[in-house]
């Protein structure tokens, strides 16, 4: 069973569908904790989450999770293409719109639409964008909502705007969760941890010195404030190569040994 960020009609159930070519059972949960949660205590196999989306950066909540809250692994990831679209009832002309409504970010990634085509028509921001669409299904054909295309479908909407953001080239990275580590090895894998060192000049910069003095690649780097103590942060580090490689391997470890604070995240193949 693969779990899911819901409700229906979301782009995590679209990546979902996708990721597992609808050959699974999915179970949607309302919050990304709830969904690694389950993971983490044997209620279902695997989940999917969202990471990082390419325009808002990344998923803080599943970084806190893979890093403070759980054991479990990302055992691989998924892309989706980000298309939004703007949904009416069937029979709503353009000029029957009084009120707009989905997910902040959703109408912030379609501002060129809203503001050449439906100045002056109020918007209202709503916790999802199946939320938005469900609005929308039980209004008086006055609402319209801007959602992935999914939703058009589940709640019985027609397409007014079919991929109107802004910007066409929005993708969300998900990262596929499980209890055990992935162990399969491919020609083209990354490696995920989670690290903190000492809070003095230079710590920071011998951690990573110690990937660079392999001739590793490191793919991405950020950091989040260490839980309950301010001041202190973690760093999450993407690497090219697969943990069981002796390179990668005695590589992490020397990061680990220099580290207050270390957690594998898992290696898996990327995009």
């Amino acid at each position: 069973m693969l779990g899911y960020l819901g409700p229906s009609g979301t782009f995590s159930q679209e990546a979902a569908i996708s990721w597992s070519q609808g050959k699974e059972e999915l179970k949607e949960y309302p919050t990304i904790a709830s969904a690694i949660k389950a993971v983490d205590n044997g209620e279902i196999e695997h989940c999917i989450v969202p990471i990082e989306n390419s325009l808002n950066g990344s998923v803080t909540t599943t970084l806190d999770m893979l890093a403070f809250s759980s054991n479990v692994f990302i055992t691989g990831e998924y892309i989706l293409k980000i298309r939004q679209n703007l949904l009416v009832k069937s029979g709503t002309k353009k000029d029957d719109i009084k009120l707009i409504v989905s997910h902040p970010q959703a109408l912030g990634q379609c501002s060129n639409l809203l503001e050449n085509e439906f100045c002056g028509v109020e918007l209202k921001a709503v916790s999802s964008t199946a939320a938005a669409a469900k609005i929308v299904a039980e209004g008086d054909g006055t609402i319209a909502a801007i959602t992935p295309v999914a939703a058009a479908d589940i709640y019985g909407l027609h397409i007014l705007y079919s991929e109107c953001n802004d910007d066409l080239n929005n993708y969300t990275r998900f990262v596929i969760i499980e209890k055990e580590r992935n162990m399969n090895v491919t020609d083209r894998d990354k490696s995920s941890i989670v690290f903190s060192t000492e809070h003095k000049p230079g710590s920071l910069y011998k951690a990573i010195g110690l990937l660079g003095q392999e001739k590793i690649n490191m793919l991405n780097i950020e950091s989040r404030p260490m839980k309950g103590e301010v001041g202190k942060y973690v760093f999450f580090i993407d690497i090219e190569g697969n943990a069981d490689d002796a390179k990668i391997y005695f590589a992490l470890d020397k990061v680990k040994n220099n580290s207050l604070f270390y957690k594998y995240l898992g290696s898996y193949h990327y995009e």
